[in-house]
């Protein structure tokens, strides 16, 4: 419409402008040839009513459809501010919602950080308990990959957990004593299964296998208990039982035959009285009955010293030890030896070469002497049992040292006496090394010498009453050497 209105005008105004020279158009001319300018005055201000009227036309109309306009800007904005409104309403309620929600996160963040820190302090706290335990303890899943692995289980091992777990036991540890098929029969038959692995002498180690079940993955668990010092202690303490039934035993024996012993010296005795005071019989005949009186007379003797050695043996040592010389008492024992002992193959103690060797100025020990005798007098018939069994040497081998020969040692060292005993008889095996000091120890093989092999009387004495230490070291084909330690102190 504006485009119209504009147009008019254009037209009114040019129209103006013609009527405003209208000496140029001849309609506003009189007929002689003068301009009326009357007409053209009255022409003009219609033209410019005219054109007043059409400008307050196009003004109305132009004010209407601004008011139009900004009626619908009015709405526009409305609406926008009402948009606005609502948008801030929701953007603010979403503020407020995710404030609560980041309260909440945060809530369970400081939960679950809390549920962190106490899980970690239990991890350690079982770890600590785990790595405390006096045994070796190993979980495993059900196909043999280690799951735990504690600080006894490293000690053993010698592997670290980090190498450990999730790798093969049978991979990191292949001498254990638990076979992957023992595990799997634990968990097929969901139940605990118990073994013991030992080694004479040697270890003790009770081994278990937990299944364990209801886990989001089966799995066992393997407690292996070194219970060596256990079971030793339990062992001396039977063997203390017994050497005191031996004891009580021996003391028993020594009396029931040192009676009829003194009786038969005692008839002995007047015997030779009665054949001296006799001159009815021939001088030769009296010599040769004097001579066997003696023999017996001094196997007689030699019977009562091993009577009175089992009655030292017997009585308990109520009293203090006594200082005393080592190397004095090892000699009083090789002079006993040398009246008592001897082998059923005629090898006597004075048919073999003693060698001493005694460090100068050696300390006098605190020690029960009757016990030392004892030990040492156990180890020299020892010594002579094992010369009278070593083979003979063949024709022409070289022969090397033939001699039967014990060695006895006396050192100190330190604040401690050792004494070793050596000879170069027939040694012992690895078998009976471990034997040796075991009582009432049977095998296969049924031989009336055993016990005068065994040495766990001189053992018990060494270890138990004096606190010391004994050990046997041997080769079969050139001799034994026996080590004891006795503290000074």
């Amino acid at each position: 419409m504006k485009k119209y209105l504009f147009s008019a005008i254009a037209i009114l105004s040019s129209l103006y402008v013609e009527v405003a020279t209208a000496s140029i158009l001849p309609v506003f001319r009189n007929p002689d040839g003068h301009t009326n300018w009357q007409y053209v005055a009255n022409t003009a201000s219609s033209l410019l009513i005219t054109l007043l009227s059409i400008t307050a036309i196009t003004l109305f109309f132009s004010r209407r459809e601004t008011r139009r306009s900004n009626a619908e800007l009015n709405e526009i904005k409305r609406e926008l501010e009402l948009r606005v409104k609502e948008r801030t309403a929701t953007l603010d309620e979403s503020n407020r919602l995710l404030k609560e929600t980041n309260q909440l996160l945060e809530g369970e963040v400081a939960k679950h950080r809390q549920t962190s820190e106490r899980l970690a302090i239990s991890e350690t706290y079982m770890k600590n308990v785990l790595d405390s335990m006096p045994l070796m303890l190993i979980g495993l899943d059900k196909d043999g990959n280690v799951t735990q692995w504690n600080k006894k289980a490293r000690e053993i091992a010698g592997s670290l957990a980090e190498e450990a777990m999730g790798k093969n036991l049978w991979d990191i540890y292949p001498i254990i004593s638990v076979s992957y098929e023992q595990v799997c029969e634990a968990l097929e038959n969901n139940s605990i299964l118990t073994m013991r692995h030992s080694q004479r002498g040697q270890y003790h180690y009770e081994i278990t296998i937990y299944p364990l079940q209801g886990q989001i993955e089966t799995g066992a668990v393997i407690l292996v208990d070194d219970v060596t010092h256990q079971v030793l202690s339990e062992n001396k303490l039977i063997q203390r039982d017994k050497m005191s039934s031996m004891g009580e035993l021996a003391s028993s024996m020594a009396h029931d035959i040192n009676n009829p012993l003194q009786l038969m010296s005692r008839d002995i005795e007047e015997a030779q009285q009665e054949l001296s005071a006799s001159g009815q019989l021939a001088e030769p005949y009296v010599t040769k009955v004097q001579h066997v009186l003696n023999d017996a007379h001094e196997n007689l003797r030699h019977a009562g010293a091993i009577v009175t050695n089992l009655l030292e043996f017997a009585k308990h040592n109520d009293d203090l030890k006594q200082a005393s010389s080592l190397p004095d008492v090892m000699d009083h024992t090789i002079e006993l030896a040398e009246n008592i002992l001897s082998t059923p193959t005629g090898l006597k103690f004075t048919d073999v070469i003693i060698e001493r060797d005694y460090e100068q100025g050696l300390p006098l020990i605190p020690c029960y002497v009757s016990e030392l005798q004892q030990v040492f007098l156990s180890l020299f018939r020892h010594s002579l049992y094992a010369l009278s069994q070593r083979a003979p040497r063949a024709a022409g081998e070289e022969r090397g040292d033939v001699a039967y020969r014990i060695k006895v040692q006396i050192q100190k060292f330190y604040d401690a006496m050792w004494i070793k005993i050596s000879h170069n008889g027939l040694g012992l095996s690895s078998e009976e090394q471990q034997e040796i000091f075991e009582p009432f120890f049977n095998n296969d093989q049924d031989r009336s010498d055993d016990a005068g092999k065994r040495l766990s009387f001189s053992h018990f004495i060494i270890t138990e009453h004096h606190q010391g230490q004994m050990a046997v070291t041997s080769d079969v084909d050139v001799g034994s050497t026996f080590h004891m330690q006795l503290q000074l102190k």
